[in-house]
């Protein structure tokens, strides 16, 4: 069966040169590296937010080079930390997402997504902490129903309940049944491969440039 997410030959100068990576369905992968090896500059690059020097980046085997930007990036998802929010309550952010996205029908996700990452509906966003808002950043990417989630250290802000409760979630998302997902987790913290049932890769292996 081929990989959700192939990725190729992909080079991104000064950081990643000649990077293979794949992600099955239904697999949760780690990725670890030193400080500023470019862990995000190759989420970037992935997401579609950043271009590439070259290589090969694919979902379910069609080139990603052939999918408009917005499309792409709707499926092979960044979430970044923290990430901005938007004026007014954590339930009125999430109504926000949902109307862009046309995922109206999801209401009950959204509501599942906000609860797992220990938020009120009420709870007005410019008050919220930095790992309250990473879990907003998180319950938002759910909302929108992509193939792919690329999390950028997700929990590194957020006291340990609520740090398991998102890595259950993420769990609990990936293996949805008759749903193809699949997650890249970039992580410093060794323990977190155990916990998720991951396959671990450091960017090191991956042809991360030494700096």
């Amino acid at each position: 069966m081929p990989p959700l997410l192939d990725v190729v030959g992909l080079t991104r100068a000064p950081f990643l040169r000649g990077v293979d990576l794949s992600l099955a369905a239904g697999e949760i992968v780690v990725l670890s590296g030193r400080s500023g090896a470019g862990k995000s500059v190759l989420l970037r690059a992935l997401s579609d937010l950043d271009p590439i020097d070259a290589g090969r980046v694919s979902l379910d085997g069609r080139d990603r080079a052939t999918f408009a930007a917005g499309a792409w990036r709707a499926q092979v998802l960044l979430v970044p930390q923290g990430g901005p929010t938007l004026a007014g309550t954590v339930a009125d952010d999430l109504a926000r997402v949902a109307a862009l996205t046309r995922q109206r029908e999801h209401a009950a996700t959204l509501d599942g997504a906000a609860d797992t990452a220990g938020l009120s509906g009420e709870a007005e966003t410019c008050h919220l902490s930095g790992g309250e808002a990473a879990g907003l950043a998180l319950a938002r990417a759910l909302a929108t129903s992509p193939r792919v989630l690329l999390l950028d250290e997700p929990t590194a802000a957020m006291d340990p309940e609520r740090a398991a409760a998102v890595e259950h979630r993420v769990r609990a998302w990936v293996s949805v049944p008759g749903e193809s997902r699949a997650a890249l987790w970039v992580s410093h913290e060794g323990s977190l491969v155990e916990r998720l049932g991951a396959r671990a890769l450091d960017l090191a292996d991956l042809g991360a440039v030494s700096r």
